[in-house]
């Protein structure tokens, strides 16, 4: 019989044969890790698992065999902020209060309630690691902190996240600053202080409760900058034509540079997804990945030159499918099933509440999303959407909707709220070639009808009210 002593020592060495993790799973939390990650202006065809033929990522191509690929997910918006906004609150741009790209941040809690602090709320450690989506703009250093995040290390302000090597970031309401940095050039370039802070965070969190974390990246918008050991590879493989540079940097190789911030991109999800089963909680940890909007023309760069949008029309700031279908990829060794494919119509005000459900919380109230927790695992009956709904405000302002096959497109919003429509057969014409409305008008009546329900005017922006018509 052993003896009291060498009963703790046995127990204590099959205790050290479990994390802190994996006895709280032991105790009966199955909750899974979550991890967002987002790309910034990465268009629908700029990944070789999506059709890209000008360079390959390997690491995102691995994640979609091991994974489940969405063909039919939306951003929420065209542009990066408002489409942040309906990822972090599950609401679409009809509803969420930061509609737009400027002067606008969430407000104060209860307003704007985040999937982060729900999940925090739960349980969970959070983290917000790159490009704040709570403002466009802000001096709140602690306002990721405030909604939820209980690490933040990145920008507060867009047009800062424009550079790579940024002279401050902030950390958790402290400014940290780079003066080794200008902006356009510098020592430390912003990709690799996020993936840095990214592996420690994951290392710190592996041995706990479960976590929440949402890695928030820039490439490939413009600037058009990456070290120059990712662009190498391809200087000489394309016909370059020099940016002299303007509001954004000067590059004398924007093809070159454009493929090696995909594939430093690429580079950076490899390291997240080899660090998680260095950790040993790959099974343990729902990854997604997609982008916030459509193809940029930008800084230099021109989407055609890649067919950055692959078949679809348009891009950034487009209502078209190019501006606002992304490619997205869910992976989770084991409960995912690897090399799936699905077309359910999806959209980034569904991540909160699929978040919660995985989490075992009740998702907020007033929110647009479903859940498509039943897609991920292959379990049960995956509800749908009557619609999915837009609203832009650049450009004359523009809405969008989608209901089944049907996509409706209103432009100039600003000059006539009740303007007429652009119809297309999605199943039919994938590209939007073909303006169908004159010959379905009752097709055009419903979906701008449904434009009509989807809108609330909002106290930060909002389009001039319909006009009053002769009877």
């Amino acid at each position: 019989m052993l003896s009291f002593q060498k009963l703790v020592v046995a127990c204590a060495a099959c205790l050290a044969l479990f994390s802190l993790a994996d006895l709280a799973r032991a105790a009966g939390d199955e909750r899974p890790n979550i991890i967002f990650i987002l790309a910034d202006d990465l268009g629908y065809g700029d990944l070789s698992c999506f059709g890209q033929q000008n360079f390959t990522t390997p690491r995102l191509d691995e994640m979609a065999a091991q994974g489940l690929v969405f063909t039919n997910h939306y951003a929420g918006s065209t542009v990066c902020a408002p489409s942040r906004a309906c990822l972090l609150t599950g609401q679409h741009t009809g509803h969420v209060y930061q509609r737009f790209n400027g002067q606008v941040s969430f407000r104060q809690d209860p307003q704007d309630l985040t999937v982060a602090t729900v999940l925090k709320k739960a349980g969970y450690r959070t983290a917000m690691i790159g490009k704040s989506g709570l403002s466009c703009r802000s001096d709140n250093g602690s306002l990721a902190n405030e909604k939820g995040f209980d690490h933040f290390f990145g920008y507060n302000s867009h047009g800062a996240a424009h550079r790579y090597y940024p002279q401050a970031l902030w950390r958790d309401g402290e400014r940290v600053k780079f003066p080794e940095n200008h902006g356009k050039e510098g020592e430390q370039y912003s990709g690799d202080l996020f993936l840095a802070d990214t592996l420690r965070f994951l290392d710190e969190s592996a041995q706990g409760p479960p976590f929440f974390l949402h890695l928030s990246l820039q490439q490939p918008h413009a600037d058009l900058c990456v070290p120059d050991k990712w662009k190498e590879p391809f200087i000489g493989k394309f016909d370059e034509q020099p940016f002299p540079g303007d509001h954004y940097r000067a590059e004398k190789y924007p093809k070159s540079t454009f493929a090696g911030m995909v594939t430093y991109l690429d580079h950076t999800v490899g390291q997240v997804l080899d660090k998680l089963r260095e950790l040993g909680i790959a099974e343990h940890t729902l990854v997604i990945f997609s982008s916030d909007n459509g193809a940029m023309n930008e800084g230099g760069w021109n989407r055609d030159y890649f067919q950055s949008s692959g078949p679809l029309r348009g891009g950034k700031r487009d209502m078209y499918e190019g501006g606002i279908r992304v490619p997205t990829i869910a992976w989770w060794p084991g409960r995912v099933a690897a090399g799936t494919e699905t077309d359910h119509v999806s959209a980034f005000w569904d991540f909160t509440p699929t978040a919660c459900e995985l989490a075992g919380v009740d998702a907020p109230q007033n929110i647009d999303g479903i859940s498509y927790v039943p897609t991920l695992l292959a379990r049960g009956e995956q509800p749908q959407h009557d619609y999915l709904y837009w609203e832009f405000y650049e450009q004359g302002g523009k809405q969008a909707v989608r209901m089944g096959k049907w996509k409706g497109i209103r432009l100039n919003v600003g000059a006539d709220r009740d303007g007429p429509l652009e119809v297309y057969d999605l199943e039919a014409d994938l590209g939007e070639t073909n303006n169908v409305a004159e010959q379905h008008p009752e097709i055009a009546a419903k979906l701008a009808a449904l434009m009509a329900e989807a809108h609330v005017d909002s106290p930060a922006i909002s389009f001039p009210k319909p006009r009053q018509r002769n009877q």
